[in-house]
């Protein structure tokens, strides 16, 4: 088991863990929590013995293989599937050993080194490498692209499957979902539910810890805490142990009115639809599950415009894409204020595309896009960050959109995106990435919109300020579209959902439980035409091989008929040679033709049987030497 005894830490200044103890058995799946910066990536550096703690033991089994995510990748021109491969550092060592005893000549050694391949299931290497990119997102095409040529966002894919790649006992993966799109999540949940070794995961998408996890060790004032079960299992037991403190009972009970009376107030104006009362539910569970969240620094609102236009925005027959080439058809979408919709769809479908051009940052292909007159729109996109100003502070991003605003004002509203203190001051570029999308969470909420277009506006944020957006969301006045692999957000945020798929956007009545279960099987289907199609491909292939083949075999015996013919009036005449000296061997071996006086007759035959087999040689010789040059010119 992994054991940690009265383990403490600092870092730059900061005690991450003071006296901590932990225990982890093997086969057991743990989720990893805690708030930005409390050391849950630091605990992976003491696992992998990068770092050594101040005081304390840290204890794994000895001869465990340990998988790890790294953050980065480096610039490299091999292939994606190549670099997933190398993951399996003992596949890789073989092969490299194979290689050197083949080009040594070891013949002894490469079978020896093939029956090692053989015991790790290394022959299937490549086909599992593909796999997993595929799983992951990547195209059959992708596969075969160099590293260097994938975004920021796909490289942290590669190094997710290049550490599913490894065979191991422990498996250490920090944010795997942060640059997944939902099918791709859906689908490393599936992988991970399988993985038999012990899995320790930094994780904040509540729903994928839900699926995958056993267990919750959460840093709490410098500790390590275990619960048992997954994350919904762990805010149940914090609510209820945060319940029995009373210096924490009446925030906490505030907090849940306050959750309680939104419920009543959402009831008593939903419909009976599927998704009212599926939203009715999750906004019950969130009342519950307050409590557990009571400690959290991020407290903040969502202020819309005052004015409104009916619609506010309208999509009409619009044809929307790149260049000439439309992504979706035909789309009908009319947004009306206080509308609540989120995309679903495959990988690809065009949901990012359909959202920038409600934006207006694409214009419609055909068909019209309408706005109305006191449209505000706020715009989230998956690339936000890159557009914050590195030399800037937030203090000052805001005093660039209202310079007539009083300073206490703008600091009083950046507190509750966790920027207190000096921190307002601080330039933008130091900040970490969860740092980044609060801010720009905040720059989007201080414009006031009335239409708030949210492309993954999760990633990066820890699961306090998920919960915090998740509340202020739901209480957001306006109108919201969302795009999210985050199921906790949607479910709890929207009223209804639009699937983008097959080129079309058209209206989805079932819940997420029902849309997981059609994108797995979507995702089935899809593999099935795509081996098919593979299969149809082989298959012309090999009939145009046989063809190309044919036209070959053509051309050469075209190429080789002088020699063939050649060969076959040699073995002519080495017939009639042979049928030559046979009769001439006859007659010198009648005994009538030695009675006398027939001497010239002898020497005469003699003379022919000489020159009859001197013949014969002379056309087998030739016979071999064109045999030779036909099976030289066949071989190439």
């Amino acid at each position: 088991m992994i054991n940690l005894q009265g383990v403490s830490l600092q870092r730059g200044g900061r005690e991450l863990l003071q006296h901590a103890d932990c225990r982890i058995f093997p086969g057991h799946k743990m989720g990893i929590i805690g708030a930005n910066g409390c050391g849950k990536s630091t605990l992976f550096k003491l696992l992998l013995g990068q770092l050594e703690s101040d005081s304390g033991h840290v204890e794994i089994p000895a001869g465990w293989r340990i998988a790890h995510m790294a953050q980065e990748v480096a610039a490299s021109g091999q292939s994606a599937l190549d670099y997933v491969l190398d993951g399996d550092t003992e596949l890789r060592r073989l092969q490299q050993e194979l290689q050197q005893a083949e080009i040594s000549g070891d013949g002894r050694r490469q079978a020896e080194l093939h029956e090692q391949l053989a015991a790790i299931d290394g022959y299937s290497g490549p086909a599992r490498a593909a796999q997993l990119l595929d799983g992951l997102g990547f195209s059959h095409a992708d596969q075969s692209r160099p590293v260097n040529s994938f975004s920021g966002g796909w490289r942290i894919r590669l190094n997710l499957g290049r550490a599913l790649m490894c065979p191991a006992d422990l498996m250490l993966l920090d944010e795997p979902t942060n640059h997944l799109d939902l099918d791709a999540t859906l689908w490393l949940e599936q992988w991970l539910q399988r993985f038999p070794g012990t899995l320790l995961v930094i994780s904040h998408d509540r729903d994928f810890l839900d699926a995958v996890v056993d267990g919750i060790v959460s840093f709490e004032q410098q500790k390590l805490v275990l619960y048992n079960g997954n994350y919904s299992a762990f805010e149940r037991a914090r609510a209820e142990r945060l319940a029995q403190q009373q210096a924490q009972y009446e925030k906490q009970q505030a907090e849940r009115a306050h959750m309680e009376d939104f419920v009543r107030r959402f009831r008593a104006k939903a419909s009976k639809a599927k998704q009212a009362q599926s939203r009715l539910k999750a906004l019950d569970r969130m009342a519950a599950i307050a409590p557990a969240h009571v400690d959290s620094p991020f407290r903040f609102s969502l202020p819309a415009a005052e004015k409104n236009s009916n619609p506010l925005l309208d999509l009409r027959d619009a044809d929307i894409g790149y260049g000439d080439n439309a992504v979706v058809h035909k789309v009908q979408l009319g947004i009306q204020p206080g509308r609540r919709i989120g995309l679903l769809g495959p990988n690809g479908a065009g949901k990012s595309t359909l959202i920038k051009t409600l934006a207006g940052e694409l214009p419609p292909l055909s068909g019209s896009r309408l706005q109305g007159e006191h449209l505000a729109i706020g715009y989230f996109a998956q690339h936000q960050l890159e557009a914050l100003d590195g030399d800037a502070s937030p203090l000052l991003h805001l005093q660039r959109l209202t310079p007539e605003a009083s300073e206490q004002s703008l600091r009083d509203f950046l507190g509750g995106y966790g920027f207190s203190g000096e921190r307002v001051f601080e330039r933008v570029a130091g900040f970490s990435g969860g740092e980044k999308a609060r801010l720009a969470l905040a720059i989007l909420a201080w414009q006031k919109p009335n239409l708030l277009l949210l492309d993954e506006p999760t990633n990066h944020l820890d699961l306090e300020m998920r919960h915090a957006l998740t509340l202020a969301l739901a209480e957001f006045p306006g109108a919201v579209i969302l795009v999210s692999h985050d199921r906790h957000l949607l479910a709890n945020t929207v009223d209804e959902f639009i699937l983008v798929s097959d080129g079309r956007a058209t209206p989805y009545d079932g819940d997420l439980e029902n849309y997981k279960q059609w994108l797995l099987g979507f995702n089935r289907d899809r593999k099935k035409r795509e081996s098919r199609a593979a299969e149809v491909t082989a298959a012309d292939k090999t009939a145009d091989d046989k063809k190309a083949q044919r036209r070959a075999a053509a051309a050469l015996r075209e190429q080789l008929k002088p020699l063939t013919n050649r060969l076959k009036s040699i073995e002519q005449q080495m017939a009639r040679a042979e049928k030559n000296l046979a009769d001439l061997e006859n007659r010198l071996a009648d005994e009538s033709l030695y009675s006398g006086g027939q001497q010239e007759e002898i020497a005469r035959l003699n003379r022919e049987q000489a020159q009859q087999r001197k013949k014969l040689e002379d056309l087998e010789t030739e016979w071999l030497e064109i045999s030779e040059q036909l099976e030289a010119a066949r071989a190439e």
